[in-house]
């Protein structure tokens, strides 16, 4: 049979167009032929590079090639950022990231070296750490509805702390503050142990910590947790209520998720989603999470992507409304 030219061509360009799906799709069920680079925009020994780890030895283990953790700090995550953007696409560099990097900061920042929207593809969400609202052992207040209603009678007369203007607990503070119709003021540290001595001297009345650290504060007689920013109570600590159960809606907490550069191939994207949910069923990391009082996540890597179009909606008007910037 003789094809015609524009018969020829039109197959020609067929084949063209199929041969990078045909690569991507040989390229994901060969998944990983290679060791694979995890980029931590943390120094090495904080909490975060902490959960970095732990996720990345579970992939090693379920993809049995080892996931080499580079840590690139500076700029609030923008340096590390900025690597992955120049990364090659191919599965072989991803991005362990917390939520505000992706979803705050452009908010806070006049000009991000990185397009948090167009320049990573988000992989999975992996877990959320909520925090705990304190006030010192010896404060008046016992439950949220008291400090609510002290504020309320005398505003402008509370202090809430936090590590520094900005940061998961400043946020969490100015939202309660807009939630509940209060006038609080901030008083920003450098850094949350400087922020929790400030506590338990009575210096500020109110400060939203991680949950082992808060718990670790509860039990030594110096502070008093009255609610956490999860959704739902906490199994670990179930006598602590939510702030949600005075003010509905209300939820905050940290976020580790994993991306891709943009341009990863849709079955790289799967492949290595397919593989961080394998990770996190695994009991030894779901048991140190859930003493953590964080809760896992995993699904697909829409749910992630939906989460960080919520957390731009929440957080987007009231950053821009109060004029905060970042340190």
């Amino acid at each position: 049979m003789t094809l015609s030219l524009g018969r020829r061509e039109f197959i020609v360009s067929a084949a063209a167009c199929a041969a990078p799906s045909v690569w991507a799709q040989a390229s994901a069920a060969n998944y990983p032929a290679q060791p694979v680079r995890m980029i931590v925009p943390f120094p090495p020994g904080g909490g975060s590079d902490t959960q970095a780890r732990l996720i990345g030895e579970r992939l090693a283990a379920v993809w049995k090639q080892p996931v080499n953790i580079e840590n690139i700090s500076g700029a609030g995550g923008a340096v590390a950022a900025s690597a992955v953007t120049r990364a090659k696409p191919d599965g072989y560099t991803i991005f362990f990231a917390t939520h505000p990097i992706l979803a705050i900061s452009q908010f806070m920042t006049k000009k991000l070296p990185y397009d948090p929207e167009r320049d990573f593809i988000p992989l999975i969400k992996l877990a959320d750490f909520p925090l705990v609202l304190l006030v010192p052992e010896n404060s008046p207040y016992r439950t949220l509805a008291d400090l609510v209603a002290a504020a309320k009678a005398k505003p402008g007369t509370l202090n809430f702390g936090s590590g520094g203007i900005g940061t998961t607990q400043h946020l969490a503070g100015e939202l309660l503050e807009d939630r509940a119709g209060l006038d609080l003021t901030h008083v920003p540290f450098r850094g949350n142990a400087q922020t929790t001595t400030a506590l338990i001297a009575n210096e500020i009345q109110m400060y939203f910590d991680s949950v082992p650290q808060a718990r670790s504060l509860a039990r030594g007689g110096r502070v008093r947790g009255l609610a956490v920013t999860a959704a739902k109570r906490l199994p670990s600590w179930p006598e602590l209520p939510t702030v949600a159960e005075s003010l509905p809606g209300f939820e905050v907490s940290l976020a580790y998720g994993l991306l891709a550069p943009a341009g990863t191939p849709a079955p790289l994207v799967a492949a290595i989603n397919d593989a961080a949910n394998r990770a996190l069923r695994d009991p030894g990391y779901a048991g140190r999470l859930a003493s953590e009082g964080a809760a896992i996540e995993g699904g697909r890597p829409q749910d992630f992507t939906d989460f960080l179009s919520r957390e731009r909606t929440k957080w987007g008007p009231l950053i821009k409304r109060l004029d905060i910037q970042a340190d």
